[in-house]
């Protein structure tokens, strides 16, 4: 009987997704969901022939340099891959895969909840609610941003940017983008340049990768070109937003609102972002849905099986 390939897992996955791990690899599994240091993953690994990292697991160029020689194969449990050092891999040879495609609704699904929750003070009514602070109506109390009929800026428009804009449509709202190039066939207006886009973002959505062009791209001088009063909404990446520059905006007001799901050095987020009403925070969970998880473990399985079996994987980045 063949042997099976070895497969170290970085964090404990959905109950089905390990069932079929079981099944077809001599799977490592993390049971007890702990973050690995460098130095766990790579004694993890001795031996192995895969690597199923989630985002927490960094594989930086001097971790892939320590991989040992039997790892071929790097299949992420994620769409983003900002926590892989892909030229790193490719100077080895280790392929490397992601998830695209499963996370897009559920993504999606929050960019609208944090655009509407910011916009009508969610989080700020149920502080209100839960520690009996609500006294009683009035025609000033809690009064929000009406998100119907307004202009919403799309920031990325691949399959989570046009999700939105398909789900912003049923609030009546006049979508425009930036991307870098054109969308075929989308109805939205487009703009060349971020620049261009943020005059006409009553709200905006960020929906791009993090890049080394990406990084910071919301920034004082961006926010300073956005209408006054705008909602703001990140379920990209954290450092694509410099926390400096919209923190200073909400306090300013010049950013009415914003939802944040994402944030640099996340969990350990900018303290200043707590201390703020008009700021709806969520624990990165934009694909937090269990139809969603479960998808993202059988689609890096589905590029483990093509790999061992000498086929394409189907969602090779490196």
């Amino acid at each position: 009987m063949a042997r099976k390939p070895v497969v170290v897992v970085g964090r404990k996955l959905p109950s089905a997704v390990e069932e079929r791990l079981l099944r077809n690899y001599d799977a490592r599994l993390n049971p007890d969901d702990r973050i690995y240091d460098s130095d766990t993953l790579l004694a993890l690994c001795n031996g192995a022939d895969a690597v199923l990292p989630s985002p927490t697991e960094q594989l930086s160029s001097a971790v892939i340099a320590k991989l040992p020689d039997s790892i071929r194969i790097i299949a992420s449990y994620s769409v983003g891959v900002d926590h892989i050092d892909l030229q790193a891999a490719r100077d080895r040879g280790i392929v490397v895969t992601n998830t695209p495609d499963v996370l897009s609704d559920a993504t999606a699904e929050i960019a609208i909840l944090l655009l509407l929750g910011a916009a009508r003070r969610a989080a700020e009514g149920d502080r209100i609610v839960r520690e009996g602070r609500w006294a009683a109506w009035s025609p000033n109390f809690m009064v929000g941003i009406q998100m119907t009929g307004k202009r919403l800026g799309i920031v990325g428009m691949g399959r989570v940017g046009r999700i939105v804009a398909k789900r912003a449509r049923g609030f009546d709202m006049e979508i425009h983008y930036h991307n870098r190039r054109p969308i075929e066939g989308e109805s939205a207006r487009y703009h060349a340049t971020v620049e261009e886009l943020l005059p006409h973002a009553d709200f905006l959505s960020l929906n791009c990768p993090l890049t080394p062009e990406t990084r910071h791209l919301l920034d004082e001088r961006r926010i300073a070109l956005l209408p006054d009063g705008a909602v703001v909404a990140n379920t990209a990446r954290g450092p694509v937003v410099d926390d400096d520059a919209l923190i200073g905006a909400l306090k300013s007001g010049k950013v009415a609102a914003a939802g944040l799901d994402v944030f640099e050095n996340e969990p350990a987020i900018d303290r200043r972002y707590r201390e703020l009403e008009n700021v709806f925070l969520l624990p990165h969970i934009g694909s937090a849905t269990r139809e969603t998880r479960d998808a993202m473990g059988f689609r890096a399985l589905d590029n483990l099986d093509a790999f061992f079996a000498g086929k394409p994987p189907r969602d090779r980045v490196a």
